[in-house]
């Protein structure tokens, strides 16, 4: 090999470089993208199959039986009934009233109750003392564990004509009264409130700590005030935890059922029936399987009508 002659004018000196081999062909794959996905989708072939046999499977089932008119008792055969247990519920009188107490409920103990007081407890272990963030942190969760069955039943000695509640209420020489007999959806909600606050307060407490340090220590610096950096900077720097916390806590309200049936089984009357006890009371108490799982139904759609609208809150700005 030569040295090539530059030309007159040219720049400097440069020589030829000879091409290397060819780079190698990556081999293709010989399968279809079908069986490319289907082999992607082996690993968790046998979670999907569970989902379908023990999920989806029972959801169908009591789909279709919501459409029927079966009984637990005194029936040997049922019959497709279409539309009739919706109508039948809508035009029940117990029915509308179990979907305003449920509201009702989810609201005051959810919305209000559970969410407000476990960030405001998250807030304030931030700025106190390890022993008194262990304390409180114990006391908290303490109820958070407790079987729902216990709970019910600790509410229920509270709340009673002879609790603790009315004990506290003579000592300070205040009217007592029956509170579970007076005002009992208002108890069973302030039952779901001390039990399920914990929940709250871990999410939150998760939540603040990522937020930096430096943001809070600036707005403080340009003299923002406590109440201000809470709804300026904190508030919407933990907005998808507020929609998540928001979301799961509603799930899991619709669906308390032993609480409140140990504290007061939905009465006195119907005062205290939610969606969960009527439903319960019309399957098992009055043999209308159908009706009841139609009345299931129903409190599936209203949680997934508040699914849909957090989903909403939860998704990112543009």
């Amino acid at each position: 090999m030569t040295a090539a002659t530059p030309r007159a004018g040219a720049g400097p000196e440069t020589t030829e470089v000879p091409p290397g081999p060819p780079a190698p062909r990556q081999a293709q794959d010989p399968r279809t993208p079908v069986a490319r996905s289907l082999t992607r989708a082996l690993p968790v072939a046998p979670a999907l199959v569970l989902l379908l046999l023990f999920l989806a499977g029972p959801i169908a089932y009591c789909a279709y039986i919501a459409f029927t008119d079966l009984q637990l008792t005194g029936q040997a055969h049922s019959s497709f009934v279409g539309l009739a247990n919706f109508r039948r519920a809508f035009g029940d009188e117990e029915f509308l009233n179990a979907v305003w107490l449920t509201l009702v409920f989810t609201v005051v103990s959810s919305l209000l109750g559970q969410n407000t007081l476990g960030l405001a407890l998250a807030t304030l272990m931030q700025r106190a003392s390890k022993p008194v963030r262990t304390l409180t942190g114990g006391i908290v969760i303490t109820a958070w564990v407790l079987p729902e069955v216990v709970a019910g039943f600790l509410l229920y000695a509270f709340f009673r004509r002879e609790g603790t509640l009315n004990a506290i209420l003579d000592w300070l020489h205040l009217p007592s009264q029956n509170w579970l007999f007076t005002l009992p959806i208002l108890a069973v909600s302030f039952a779901n409130v001390w039990r399920g606050t914990a929940f709250s307060m871990l999410v939150y407490s998760a939540a603040l700590n990522e937020i930096p340090q430096e943001i809070t220590e600036a707005a403080e610096v340009d003299g923002a005030g406590g109440w201000r950096r809470m709804w300026h900077i904190t508030l919407p720097m933990i907005r998808r935890s507020i929609g998540t916390n928001l979301m799961l806590n509603t799930l899991q309200t619709l669906s308390v059922f032993g609480l409140i049936w140990v504290m007061t089984r939905g009465g006195p009357g119907n005062k205290s029936q939610t969606l969960p006890l009527f439903m319960y009371e019309q399957a098992f108490q009055n043999s209308m399987i159908g009706y009841g799982t139609a009345v299931a139904l129903l409190l599936l759609l209203v949680g997934s009508l508040f699914s849909l609208v957090y989903l909403r809150l939860l998704r990112t700005e543009v």
